[in-house]
């Protein structure tokens, strides 16, 4: 029984390593093509390193952090390997990808790679104009497209995305990348994020996002955008995340945004909203965590929209042209609230007592509004805000004895000391008369009038 044993395990090992020799020796090898075309690539976009003598190999086997290769079944079923993915741009450590330099240029052959699904490029086209690329010659291959810091990357992308239907994000960011948005855009169905941010697109926006049923982000901020506001954006029921700040958006904001209840994150601020007040519509998208509205005058008073927003941690409605009386229901029930701006508006009133109960905030600014009375924060309170705490600019706003005392960095020590009406000595004269006075006579006289 020993002996079979040991004779089954030989033979066992025998096959095995059989199969193991000829899945080796029938692996698939980079086409020689393919091979050279990488690189002339990174020869262009760092012609210091020695790629060819780095890695003499297939480079599918043995290749720079940066390149990926994938297997894929050809139609006569043979199966080729072929490169799928090309980052560069050193970001960290942890992701080491073939640095670039300050010629770093795009090589024409970049286009020949058909089976492409990932293009990044971080911090390389910072010297010479560089073009941006015709995307739709990749076909539907290509799902990523990631430009980050490239300030010389400049063109238009007309025309340039037009075959990219299985286009999951597209990054382009820090660039100067110009013109419109191109439409077609919005029939990119499987797009999960758009970030457009700072570069110089401008235009009005037309694209209909209504097919875009699975966009999570949409950034198109600091551009020159102008015009209104899509209310197809309304039909972005996924979106997380929706910032388009620092561009010249005007009209009114689409009430069509409140069908966005998944949205985390809303940045409308520095446009040219105007006039139309803070949209009540908030209130019905429970999920805000941050809200930034500042720089557009919405003018009216800041409604009470606040009992099922409890989630939010940063209100931005700083110059936006407020009037009237802080609500006390922002203390109430914006318990997690860590940031909130107010500065730069009408607003009058106290601040409410309920905001020194707000033990997360790390940062309020109610600076240059017409505010009055005692601040309502405690010494502690004020000591863990110190210059984050502002309130400059309100010149009947006063502190008490304490806060005073305390000698806290900030605002704070440029604020009036309260007048406290019920302490020993009354300082309140009226024609040389003292107010407690006054109040006797009143009285005699009153008892003078009821005897008979």
């Amino acid at each position: 029984m020993g002996l079979s044993s040991s004779l089954f395990s030989a033979i066992t090992v025998t096959v095995f390593l059989v199969l193991f020799s000829y899945r080796v020796d029938s692996q698939p090898v980079l086409d020689s093509d393919e091979q050279e075309s990488a690189y002339r690539v990174l020869e262009s976009v760092n012609s210091e390193v020695p790629w060819r003598a780095l890695f003499p190999d297939d480079l599918c086997s043995s290749a720079p952090h940066g390149v990926v290769c994938d297997f894929f079944e050809e139609q006569n079923e043979t199966v080729a390997v072929h490169i799928t993915e090309l980052s560069f741009g050193f970001v960290s450590d942890y992701s080491s990808n073939p640095p670039c330099t300050e010629d770093s240029a795009i090589n024409p052959l970049l286009s020949s790679f058909k089976h492409l699904r990932k293009i990044f490029f971080y911090k390389c086209f910072t010297g010479a104009r560089v073009s941006v690329l015709d995307f739709s010659v990749f076909g539907s291959s290509l799902e990523e497209i990631l430009f980050v810091e490239n300030p010389s990357l400049a063109g238009s992308l007309s025309g340039k995305l037009g075959n990219s239907t299985s286009l999951r994000r597209l990054v382009l960011t820090g660039t100067n990348v110009s013109g419109e948005i191109p439409g077609g855009l919005g029939d990119l169905v499987n797009l999960e994020q758009i970030t457009l941010s700072r570069n110089k697109f401008s235009g009005e926006v037309a694209v209909n996002f209504s097919k875009l049923k699975q966009l999570k982000i949409l950034d198109l901020s600091e551009n020159g955008f102008e015009g209104e506001v899509p209310e197809s954006i309304g039909g972005l029921t996924e979106l997380l995340k929706l910032d388009l700040s620092e561009n010249q958006f005007s009209g009114k904001i689409p009430e069509s945004m409140k069908n966005l209840k998944n949205l985390e994150f809303l940045d409308l601020g520095y446009n040219r909203f105007a006039n139309f007040g803070i949209p009540l519509f908030l209130a019905e998208m429970p999920r805000l965590r941050e809200v930034y509205l500042s720089g557009n005058f919405l003018g009216g008073q800041i409604p009470e929209i606040w009992e099922n927003l409890g989630g939010i941690q940063g209100i931005g409605l700083s110059c936006t042209g407020l009037v009237g009386n802080i609500p006390a229901s922002m203390g109430v029930f914006l318990r997690n609230l860590c940031f909130i701006g107010l500065d730069n508006n009408l607003l009058e009133g106290t601040v409410p007592e309920e905001f020194a109960s707000l033990e997360s905030v790390n940062e309020m600014n109610l600076e240059n509004n017409k505010l009055r009375g005692k601040l309502p924060f405690s010494p502690k309170f004020a000591a863990k805000m110190g210059e984050k705490l502002k309130v400059q600019g309100n010149p009947q706003l006063c502190v008490d004895e304490s806060l005073r005392s305390a000698k806290i960095r900030g605002s704070l020590g440029n604020l009036k000391l309260c007048h406290n009406p019920y302490g020993p000595s009354q300082a309140l004269f009226v024609g040389g008369i003292s107010v407690q006075k006054a109040s006797h006579m009143l009285m005699f006289l009153g008892f003078l009038f009821l005897l008979p």
